[in-house]
Protein backbone atom coordinates (compact mmCIF):
# COMPACT_ATOMS: atom_id res chain seq x y z
CA UNK A 1 0.00 0.00 0.00
CA UNK A 2 1.31 3.29 -1.48
CA UNK A 3 1.47 6.80 1.37
CA UNK A 4 -0.76 9.05 -0.21
CA UNK A 5 -3.29 12.19 0.59
CA UNK A 6 -6.66 11.38 0.21
CA UNK A 7 -7.50 14.31 1.57
CA UNK A 8 -7.02 15.87 -2.22
CA UNK A 9 -5.20 19.93 -2.65
CA UNK A 10 -6.93 22.06 -0.70
CA UNK A 11 -6.80 26.03 -0.23
CA UNK A 12 -5.28 27.23 2.53
CA UNK A 13 -7.09 28.78 5.16
CA UNK A 14 -6.33 31.81 7.25
CA UNK A 15 -7.87 32.71 10.70
CA UNK A 16 -10.51 33.88 9.61
CA UNK A 17 -12.02 31.19 7.52
CA UNK A 18 -11.79 28.66 10.52
CA UNK A 19 -14.55 27.85 13.56
CA UNK A 20 -15.00 25.80 15.71
CA UNK A 21 -15.55 22.28 15.59
CA UNK A 22 -14.35 22.62 11.91
CA UNK A 23 -12.63 18.91 10.86
CA UNK A 24 -10.08 17.64 8.62
CA UNK A 25 -8.97 14.32 8.14
CA UNK A 26 -5.40 13.70 6.40
CA UNK A 27 -4.30 10.97 4.13
CA UNK A 28 -2.71 7.89 4.88
CA UNK A 29 0.58 6.93 5.90
CA UNK A 30 1.94 3.10 5.78
CA UNK A 31 4.90 2.36 8.46
CA UNK A 32 6.48 -0.15 8.18
CA UNK A 33 9.01 -2.48 9.89
CA UNK A 34 12.27 -1.10 8.77
CA UNK A 35 11.01 2.44 8.88
CA UNK A 36 10.20 1.92 12.78
CA UNK A 37 13.77 -0.06 13.20
CA UNK A 38 15.85 3.10 11.06
CA UNK A 39 14.02 5.97 13.40
CA UNK A 40 14.58 3.89 16.62
CA UNK A 41 17.99 3.44 15.74
CA UNK A 42 18.67 7.45 14.62
CA UNK A 43 16.87 9.15 17.45
CA UNK A 44 15.05 6.25 20.05
CA UNK A 45 17.57 3.52 20.44
CA UNK A 46 15.41 1.79 22.77
CA UNK A 47 14.79 -2.64 22.44
CA UNK A 48 11.09 -2.20 21.46
CA UNK A 49 11.74 -0.11 18.83
CA UNK A 50 14.59 -1.74 17.44
CA UNK A 51 14.48 -5.71 17.64
CA UNK A 52 11.18 -7.74 16.75
CA UNK A 53 12.53 -10.70 19.38
CA UNK A 54 13.40 -8.87 22.00
CA UNK A 55 9.99 -6.21 21.95
CA UNK A 56 8.29 -9.93 22.22
CA UNK A 57 9.14 -10.02 26.04
CA UNK A 58 8.37 -5.88 26.56
CA UNK A 59 5.57 -4.36 28.37
CA UNK A 60 4.71 -3.61 24.54
CA UNK A 61 5.10 -7.52 23.42
CA UNK A 62 6.25 -6.71 20.34
CA UNK A 63 8.04 -4.23 18.13
CA UNK A 64 6.34 -1.01 17.99
CA UNK A 65 7.17 2.54 16.89
CA UNK A 66 8.76 5.35 19.15
CA UNK A 67 5.70 8.00 20.01
CA UNK A 68 7.71 10.54 18.34
CA UNK A 69 7.95 8.16 15.06
CA UNK A 70 4.50 8.40 15.24
CA UNK A 71 4.22 12.27 15.57
CA UNK A 72 6.65 12.84 13.17
CA UNK A 73 4.55 10.85 10.76
CA UNK A 74 1.26 12.84 12.29
CA UNK A 75 3.15 16.13 11.48
CA UNK A 76 3.98 14.90 8.00
CA UNK A 77 0.41 14.14 7.21
CA UNK A 78 -1.08 17.29 8.41
CA UNK A 79 1.41 19.55 6.33
CA UNK A 80 0.72 17.44 3.34
CA UNK A 81 -3.27 18.62 3.73
CA UNK A 82 -4.25 17.21 7.12
CA UNK A 83 -4.42 20.77 8.08
CA UNK A 84 -4.63 23.52 5.24
CA UNK A 85 -3.24 26.20 6.69
CA UNK A 86 -1.92 29.33 5.80
CA UNK A 87 1.48 30.16 6.25
CA UNK A 88 2.43 26.67 7.56
CA UNK A 89 1.57 24.08 10.89
CA UNK A 90 3.52 26.61 13.22
CA UNK A 91 3.04 25.50 16.57
CA UNK A 92 3.15 27.48 19.67
CA UNK A 93 2.96 25.04 22.49
CA UNK A 94 1.49 21.23 22.37
CA UNK A 95 0.25 18.84 24.76
CA UNK A 96 0.88 15.01 23.25
CA UNK A 97 -0.43 11.57 24.65
CA UNK A 98 0.14 7.99 23.04
CA UNK A 99 -2.50 5.74 24.26
CA UNK A 100 -1.76 2.91 21.75
CA UNK A 101 0.94 1.89 20.44
CA UNK A 102 2.11 1.93 16.60
CA UNK A 103 2.47 -1.05 14.90
CA UNK A 104 4.50 -2.22 12.13
CA UNK A 105 1.74 -2.69 8.99
CA UNK A 106 -0.10 0.78 10.56
CA UNK A 107 -2.32 2.74 8.04
CA UNK A 108 -2.14 6.20 9.86
CA UNK A 109 -4.46 9.08 9.09
CA UNK A 110 -4.81 12.12 11.02
CA UNK A 111 -8.34 13.58 12.39
CA UNK A 112 -8.16 17.23 13.70
CA UNK A 113 -10.47 19.64 14.85
CA UNK A 114 -10.69 22.94 15.74
CA UNK A 115 -11.47 23.84 19.82
CA UNK A 116 -11.23 27.57 19.92
CA UNK A 117 -10.06 30.44 17.84
CA UNK A 118 -8.62 33.65 19.48
CA UNK A 119 -6.70 36.61 17.16
CA UNK A 120 -4.74 38.32 18.42
CA UNK A 121 -5.12 41.44 20.28
CA UNK A 122 -1.35 42.67 20.10
CA UNK A 123 -0.56 41.45 16.50
CA UNK A 124 -3.36 41.91 14.04
CA UNK A 125 -2.09 40.04 11.29
CA UNK A 126 -2.04 36.98 13.37
CA UNK A 127 -4.30 34.84 15.73
CA UNK A 128 -4.26 31.13 17.90
CA UNK A 129 -6.11 28.19 16.73
CA UNK A 130 -6.22 25.68 19.64
CA UNK A 131 -6.78 22.21 17.35
CA UNK A 132 -7.25 18.58 18.62
CA UNK A 133 -5.47 16.13 16.28
CA UNK A 134 -6.10 12.55 16.46
CA UNK A 135 -3.71 10.28 14.66
CA UNK A 136 -5.39 6.63 14.33
CA UNK A 137 -4.47 3.48 12.94
CA UNK A 138 -6.32 1.14 9.86
CA UNK A 139 -8.85 -0.35 12.90
CA UNK A 140 -9.60 3.16 13.79
CA UNK A 141 -7.72 2.56 17.55
CA UNK A 142 -6.27 6.20 18.28
CA UNK A 143 -2.47 5.73 18.73
CA UNK A 144 -1.60 9.53 19.14
CA UNK A 145 -3.84 12.85 20.55
CA UNK A 146 -2.20 15.84 20.30
CA UNK A 147 -3.86 18.90 21.05
CA UNK A 148 -1.50 22.09 19.81
CA UNK A 149 -1.40 26.04 20.05
CA UNK A 150 -1.30 26.98 16.47
CA UNK A 151 0.14 30.48 15.12
CA UNK A 152 -2.37 31.20 12.23
CA UNK A 153 -1.95 33.97 9.83
CA UNK A 154 -5.14 36.49 9.10
CA UNK A 155 -5.98 37.30 5.74
CA UNK A 156 -4.13 39.86 4.56
CA UNK A 157 -6.94 41.84 3.13
CA UNK A 158 -8.39 42.46 6.39
CA UNK A 159 -7.72 45.55 8.77
CA UNK A 160 -7.45 45.58 12.27
CA UNK A 161 -10.73 44.86 13.38
CA UNK A 162 -11.15 42.22 11.03
CA UNK A 163 -12.95 43.44 8.95
CA UNK A 164 -12.40 43.98 4.91
CA UNK A 165 -11.20 47.45 4.29
CA UNK A 166 -13.49 49.47 2.05
CA UNK A 167 -12.71 50.41 -1.64
CA UNK A 168 -12.02 54.06 -1.49
CA UNK A 169 -13.93 54.09 -4.82
CA UNK A 170 -17.23 53.18 -3.00
CA UNK A 171 -16.22 55.06 -0.06
CA UNK A 172 -16.43 58.32 -2.13
CA UNK A 173 -19.46 57.32 -3.77
CA UNK A 174 -21.60 56.40 -0.96
CA UNK A 175 -21.13 59.78 0.32
CA UNK A 176 -22.08 61.98 -3.14
CA UNK A 177 -25.42 59.96 -2.99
Amino acid sequence: MANSNLAGPTKTLYLDELHVRQRFTSGTYLIDEEQIKAFAKQFDPQPFHLDAEVAKGTLFEGLVASGWHTAAITMRLLVEGGMPIAGGVIGAGAEVSWPRPTRPGAVLRVESEVLELRPSRSRPDRGRATIRSETRNQLGEIVQVLVANLVVPRRPDLNQDGNAPKNANSAAESSTT
